[in-house]
């Protein structure tokens, strides 16, 4: 892997370990407390990072990737807690999904970060592009966490 993407990884790494060391003394209920003002919870910030990092991949791609099955309904784009028809997974399953993500992503794109596909409309071509954008999503979302923990 070319250093450059070395660093990629490590940034995902440094990021993530961020926000998982944020939410790691939220407990559940804090998690599921959505402050006045706010469309969503922690834990739907949470679910909506991991969600949203292998939806931007996919939507690369094109390749199939398995995703826990009701994470769309729960955590894409537009959707809010206040519509969920079923429970969420646990802090410590989506602490975990989190934890295990980067790897998971180097080791299925580690080799193939500057493959060329059709651009998103996003302009995004490549892998690490769509990465380097992740960066930005995540931050934008620990800022909300921040934000509602301010509040309890």
């Amino acid at each position: 892997m070319e250093k450059r993407h070395e660093v990629l990884f490590a940034q995902l790494e440094l990021y993530r370990n961020h926000t998982l060391e944020v939410c790691a003394s939220i407990t559940e209920e804090q998690a599921d407390k959505i402050p006045p003002g706010f469309r969503n919870n922690i834990r739907w910030n949470l679910g909506h990072v991991y969600f949203d990092m292998y939806l931007w991949l996919r939507h690369l791609t094109k390749e199939a990737i398995e995703l826990p099955e009701g994470y769309r309904e729960w955590f894409d784009y537009g959707t809010s807690p206040a519509d969920w028809k079923t429970a969420p997974p646990t802090l410590d399953t989506l602490r975990h999904q989190l934890g295990t993500q980067i790897a998971a992503i180097r080791e299925r794109y580690g080799e193939r970060m500057e493959e060329e596909f059709p651009p998103t409309e996003a302009g995004m071509y490549t892998i690490a592009q769509v990465l380097v954008r992740t960066i930005f999503h995540e931050g934008l979302h620990m800022a909300a966490i921040q934000a509602i923990r301010r509040f309890l």
